[in-house]
């Protein structure tokens, strides 16, 4: 059974309580504390002057003080390669971008945003609401392990356990080896994983209900401790007119725009003095999830070519411990990766 197909439709209604901005402003400290928040240099890059300067003066002018075709070619190359290389460092790939929240809220900070996932109905709401915000962020629908960029990219964020969706060791290590070699020299990869222990100890076997206005939900754990899989079976109810309703809250949303981009509210109509009968269309989906240990995820970043960076307990953004349920990880590009692109690089020259 496909996942992410009709929950797509009640994704982001479910998932209301998920602290998509927070997370978005911990990725940015990440991202400046190690050098590649390049919105500034992409500034700088463009306002310099990218001619080179000799002790003569500018070079490739004549004895006249004018400059030669070739001063000029070579002066307008430079400046478009130092603009696409600036372009490459500002742009952030989000893996597993799910229904684009996350992306959006990068998006406006300034990055230049790639959405990459393999959920057709997940990217399918993500362009709608590309298509509301007029934003321009490019979509790709893709598996994380089959990743195929155009270019660079200054950093790549994973976040809500995309990764534990990978069940095999050697699946986990296919992607960071895809990661590592669509990210730029120096270039950051920051993901979250949840844990052995969250799934064994906390969440496994567990049942979690919900009901909602439009949409209820029921969520069954199976852990299966041999395989440290975590298999959880949703079941949902969605009322059938409910996109009507929520195209109707979208528009007064719009109707509603303050001055800074942000929705008041909307106005939800309700029926006077009669009780509305709701009639509810139920389907299911089976979701597994392997958990991870720090240790083995070292391993995979080694055995990839990235270099580890640090780790921090999702929760607290400390240290991590035997109980931490889900985990940050940095990691960089490696210095062998890099000068082994070099080295390829120059012999095609």
């Amino acid at each position: 059974m496909e996942a992410y197909t009709d929950f797509a439709e009640v994704y982001d209604e479910l998932m209301d309580d998920t602290p998509y901005e927070a997370w978005c402003e911990f990725l940015m400290g990440i991202f400046r504390r190690y050098g590649v928040d390049d919105l500034s240099k992409r500034r700088n890059c463009e306002e310099n002057d990218n001619d080179v300067r000799d002790e003569n003066g500018e070079k490739g002018r004549d004895s006249n003080g004018r400059k030669s075709e070739e001063a000029d070619s070579a002066a307008a190359t430079s400046e478009q390669t130092d603009k696409n290389l600036a372009q490459e460092r500002n742009t952030v790939l989000d893996l597993g971008c799910g229904t684009g929240t996350l992306t959006e809220l990068l998006a406006r900070k300034g990055y230049d945003m790639i959405g990459v996932d393999n959920a057709e109905e997940m990217l399918r709401i993500a362009m709608e609401k590309r298509e509301r915000s007029g934003l321009d962020i490019l979509y790709l629908l893709q598996d994380m392990r089959e990743l195929d960029l155009y270019g660079t990219v200054g950093a790549v964020v994973s976040v809500c356990d995309s990764l534990n969706y990978l069940l095999a060791e050697e699946d986990i290590v296919q992607t960071f080896k895809r990661v590592n070699n669509y990210l730029y020299p120096q270039g950051v990869f920051i993901f979250d994983f949840n844990t052995v222990y969250k799934y064994a100890e906390v969440i496994g076997d567990a049942t979690i209900a919900e009901n909602r206005e439009d949409c209820s939900f029921i969520w069954e754990n199976y852990y299966h401790e041999e395989q440290e899989i975590n298999e959880y079976d949703l079941t949902i109810f969605v009322d059938e007119r409910r996109k009507e309703r929520v195209a109707g809250r979208i528009a007064a949303e719009a109707e509603q725009q303050t001055d800074d981009g942000r929705a008041e509210g909307a106005v939800v109509q309700k029926t006077d003095g009669q009780a509305e009968i709701q009639r509810f269309r139920r389907f299911q989906e089976v979701h597994y999830q392997r958990g991870y240990r720090l240790e083995q995820i070292k391993a995979f970043l080694s055995q990839a070519g990235l270099e580890f960076l640090e780790a921090l307990d999702a929760d607290t953004h400390g240290e991590v411990t035997e109980k931490s349920e889900r985990i940050y990880v940095a990691a960089r590009k490696g210095a062998e990766t890099m000068a082994n692109q070099t080295a390829a690089s120059d012999k095609e020259i």
